[in-house]
């Protein structure tokens, strides 16, 4: 069945619904800014596209449709705030707890870069931990070196430790900063376990190598890695995925293919750096995996009160949006690998195909992110068409939640995994190697159906932040 064409033309009628409910809701009040750009104007589309799409607007009393009484009070409301910014924080609903996601731009034209896997980069992904005895002092783990990035033109590899950059020490409050420019250079150390399992007696020592690396415009392809191996009497598929770009489908669907034509009998879908994204990529990666399902619900997405006639079922399919005939496995069984960088789209992947096949998850706990989100512009129906000139500003929202076909939405804690097993700064390992941590776990629960032995569950504790610095992290794209 191919239901991707009408899928977009059932998105188009969402946005009329939008254009409808915009022209309601706000014909009482009149913009006295159009021809002139200034933040008031800015906080005034924010406002009236939060009021119309946000998730969470029945829980924020300053976006109630009867919140002003006159276009006075409307205007007065927006002075309380210095800028858009300020402005956008004060209409997030609980924003340590709930939502930690949505976000406002002044410059959309990165942000669709961004979701379309296009970013200014040195291809260089960091892990970051405190160093053993600290809360203040911080030292990253490299984690992933991009193909044909500026980084694997270096001798930077998986698995490296640094401890400053351009000659600064990390700690929690500056490392961000500090790997913010266009060019920086690493400032490499080592890591000592002093031979014991614990870490309270590891430290890190300097040494005199640095890596210099540059940023520049790259696109980054999010089938990563993909291998097969052979366990015994059977074949394993092992792809890591690192992010639900819909513009690389036909990449996804060629590895599918070539498992397909292997006929392997397991996939370990590696998804530990996968922050999220499409929505219909995940419906086809789902798609892929199975192919007993087709039109049936992979998930459903719901939105606020006020677009309940917008809820959509995204359902298993047998094609991709340019209708290519996905190759699908037919498994009943699939291993998932995840850390605390596991989001959005990759939740939903489990969450979703645990209603239907049994999935074995492996690794660490998620991010717990099960709301979708959308670019939010200035215009008349909060789409790109006929985008306001005057500025560059956007949001991306949470505009709806996704729930499997049981109505099972991801905790906000996160997806606990059945066998845990956190990378450990002693040992990354080399990604697609049977001897990777993660990796031989899930081949071990493969052979021995069952519990993996002798892992071992790493440096939980000492993990702060995981590619924080990636500001696509814990997307999920209503498309």
């Amino acid at each position: 069945m191919k239901i991707n064409k009408n899928r977009h033309m059932k998105t188009t009628i969402k946005y009329l619904a939008l254009i409808l409910l915009i022209g309601f809701s706000f014909s009482c009040f009149e913009d006295n800014d159009d021809n002139i750009v200034s933040s008031t104007s800015i906080k005034d589309f924010v406002w009236k596209a939060m009021n119309a799409v946000y998730l969470y607007k029945a829980d924020v009393p300053d976006l109630a449709n009867n919140r002003f009484t006159n276009n006075s009070d409307y205007q007065t409301f927006f002075e309380n705030y210095d800028s858009p910014e300020l402005f956008f924080e004060n209409l997030i609903y609980d924003r340590e707890n709930v939502d930690r996601f949505s976000i406002i731009t002044h410059n959309y034209f990165a942000l669709e870069q961004l979701l379309s896997g296009v970013s200014k980069s040195s291809g260089a992904e960091f892990n970051f931990y405190y160093v053993p005895g600290s809360s203040i002092d911080v030292f990253g783990i490299v984690r992933l070196v991009l193909p044909n990035s500026s980084a694997s033109q270096t001798s930077l590899s998986r698995g490296q430790i640094f401890n400053k950059v351009n000659g600064t020490s990390l700690t929690k409050d500056n490392y961000r900063s500090l790997l913010s420019d266009d060019v920086f250079t690493l400032n490499m150390a080592e890591y000592n376990d002093n031979g014991t399992e614990e870490t309270d007696d590891d430290s890190i020592s300097n040494t005199t190598e640095a890596i210099t690396l540059t940023k520049t415009v790259y696109t980054e392809n999010p089938v990563y890695s993909t291998k097969i191996f052979d366990l015994d009497d059977d074949k394993v598929g092992y792809l890591m995925y690192n992010g639900f770009v819909n513009e690389f489908d036909a990449e996804l669907n060629q590895a599918f293919g070539t498992f397909k034509t292997q006929n392997i009998d397991h996939l370990v879908l590696d998804l530990r750096y996968n922050p999220g994204g499409s929505i219909n990529t995940a419906t086809a990666l789902g798609s892929m995996v199975t192919g007993s399902f087709n039109d049936q619900v992979f998930a459903t997405l719901q939105y606020n009160e006020t677009l309940q006639s917008n809820n959509y079922d995204y359902v298993f399919t047998d094609a991709l949006s340019d209708d290519t005939s996905i190759n699908s496995l037919n498994l009943d069984k699939i291993y998932v690998l995840t850390s605390g960088a596991s989001a959005s789209s990759s939740e939903m992947i489990i969450n979703s195909l645990k209603s239907y096949i049994d999935v074995v998850q492996i690794g660490s706990i998620t991010v717990g992110k099960s709301q979708a989100s959308q670019i939010v512009y200035d215009s008349s129906n909060l789409s790109r068409t006929n985008v306001n000139p005057s500025h560059t500003y956007a949001l991306l929202p949470l505009i709806a939640i996704t729930v499997n076909k049981n109505g099972t939405v991801v905790p906000s804690s996160g997806l606990v995994p059945d066998f845990e097993v956190n990378e450990k700064a002693s040992n990354y390992g080399t990604i697609g190697d049977p001897d990777e941590p993660l990796l031989k776990a899930a081949l071990e629960a493969i052979q021995l159906s069952g519990r993996p032995s002798g892992y071992e569950s790493g440096d939980t504790n000492n993990l702060i932040i995981l590619n924080e610095l990636n500001a696509k992290n814990t997307l999920m794209i209503a498309d």
